[in-house]
């Protein structure tokens, strides 16, 4: 079967947090559309089905609200200028599907390079599956699951996420990685990621969203993300909100697990950052600054920016510290005496060789240039504030903005849309900004109409666009060539736009 056959099939599952369909895709039963209900033990049984994949290898676990995929995408960076072979699952995607399951490869392997000596064959980089690999395991997991439904061990056909998070492990299991970095795609404790047992578990910073799923407070939403830990086992955080951290804390005590704080690996409080080369057009100061790890230098040179990011960047670090002290990753070995052999150098190169675009990703080959951010629910939006805060107040700039439905439009607007008011009572008066609205290729798509609302609501003026295509050229007639358009509140919007952008 062919790729493009795996991904119409994938499709008709309906996406992530999508009612399943009203026929089910395998059985042809008609299905009523309501929000589904998750259950690992169906994970379990599909994965068992498949040879249970997940055993064969080791696995970091990342769940939390924000920052969740910078962090895997910095701690597999660095694993991979280790020389380990490093697997990466992530989500949702920007572009392609392929996106979320990646893979190392050595960069330039080494004449000593040994399948049975990890790290031996020299630093990696991180590789998308390739098409065909996708295809063959897509349908693979699409037949173990038909049959499961036909003998009556599964209720329904497998959700897209969970088919992916199984294709994923299938993969990483024949590629024999290392070392899988894994990011939990919704809350946790039921998150289809949540069947392997982690060397480690990490949990980011945690906000209000995916309320309908995960719960109405910081508390309740922080007991669902620490779901992913593993009594006696070690969770790496950071002092975060109160609420959170007495969910944590209280999740720790119980399972009577080792927790580390990364707060060691943040910046001092006058951060020691290298100043930004003369005449740079990066709107944002980047992450530079010189830590101390176990009584030798470690110099941090991100390439995401935003302060947020030193947050993410010490739990990557506080991660890589931890498996080289304490994890063997052997999976059929209790003692955890002898670590992964990752230097200080390996964290370096791998902080400095991170790729994780449109996270304040600025793409400087445009004019005007476009700053692309996620931000996709009210702390994103925060981030984001902040983030433009530090930018020239004389600078134009216009937004191009959307979001699903399911987040707090109202909340978010409330966030952005001021820092554009063109309007005569502008506080301050920014007469050359522009708000655009944009519709985004999503079930889930809060209506142009919803965002003009919340846009007059706030008396912003504001314009809608046909479709993305027109949203980014009335953006680039209205800015002038030294402004800036910044472009934010969903992934769709982002992937949609980013590769219209690239492609001009």
């Amino acid at each position: 079967m062919s790729y493009s056959a795996a991904l119409d099939h994938l499709k008709s599952l309906g996406l992530e947090l999508a009612p399943p369909p009203p026929h089910d895709s395998l059985t042809g039963v008609a299905t009523p559309r309501v929000q589904r209900k998750f259950d690992l033990a169906h994970m379990r049984t599909l994965t068992a089905a498949l040879g249970d994949p997940q055993k064969s290898f080791p696995a970091v676990l990342i769940a939390g609200t924000n920052g969740k995929g910078s962090t895997a995408a910095t701690l597999a960076s660095i694993l991979a200028a280790a020389g380990y072979r490093t697997a990466l699952y992530t989500s949702p995607h920007l572009v392609r599907v392929n996106e979320r399951i990646q893979v190392t490869s050595p960069v330039d392997a080494t004449e000593y390079a040994s399948a049975d000596v990890p790290a031996s064959a020299g630093p990696g980089e991180l590789h998308e599956i390739p098409n065909e690999d996708f295809a063959r395991l897509y349908f693979q997991v699409d037949h173990a699951a038909q049959k499961l439904v036909e003998a009556g061990k599964l209720p329904h056909t497998p959700s897209y996420f969970e088919t992916l998070t199984a294709l994923a492990f299938c993969y990483f299991a024949e590629q024999k990685v290392d070392i899988a970095i894994l990011e939990v795609g919704l809350g946790g404790r039921l998150d289809a990621t949540n069947i392997v047992e982690p060397l480690l578990s990490i949990i980011t910073d945690i906000a209000l969203d995916h309320m309908d799923y995960l719960g109405t407070t910081i508390a309740e939403i922080t007991r669902e993300k620490a779901g992913i830990l593993r009594a006696n086992g070690t969770l790496i955080t950071l002092p975060q909100h109160p609420e959170a951290n007495q969910a944590i804390g209280e999740a720790a005590a119980t399972l009577n697990l080792r927790a580390i704080s990364a707060a060691d690996y943040t910046p001092p409080a006058v951060p020691g950052r290298f100043a930004e080369a003369a005449g740079s057009a990066a709107p944002l100061p980047g992450n530079r600054y010189i830590l101390t790890v176990e009584g030798k230098p470690l110099v941090v040179d991100s390439p995401l920016p935003g302060q947020h990011q030193q947050r993410n960047l010490a739990l990557a670090i506080a991660a890589a510290v931890e498996l080289r002290n304490r994890h063997s990753g052997k999976l059929d070995d209790s003692s955890n005496s002898i670590g992964y052999n990752i230097p200080n150098e390996a964290i370096e190169l791998g902080i400095r060789n991170t790729k994780w675009p449109g996270r304040l990703e600025l793409l400087t080959g445009t004019t005007p240039q476009i700053l692309l951010d996620v931000a996709h629910n009210p702390a994103g939006a925060w981030t984001l504030r902040a983030a433009i805060a530090q930018m020239p107040e004389s600078r134009p700039r216009t937004l191009i903005f959307s979001c699903l439905r399911d987040k707090s439009l109202t909340e978010m607007a409330r966030i952005l849309l001021p820092l554009f008011d063109s309007s005569a009572d502008g506080s301050p008066s920014r007469p050359h900004d522009h708000v655009i609205f944009a519709p985004i290729d999503s079930p889930r798509a809060a209506s142009v109409e919803d965002l003009l609302a919340a846009a007059h609501a706030l008396g912003v003026p504001a314009h809608a666009a046909p479709h993305m295509e027109g949203a980014l050229a009335q953006a680039r007639r209205v800015t002038p060539a030294d402004g800036l358009i910044i472009a934010t509140g969903s992934v769709y919007l982002i992937g949609e736009l980013r590769q219209l952008a690239l492609q001009a």
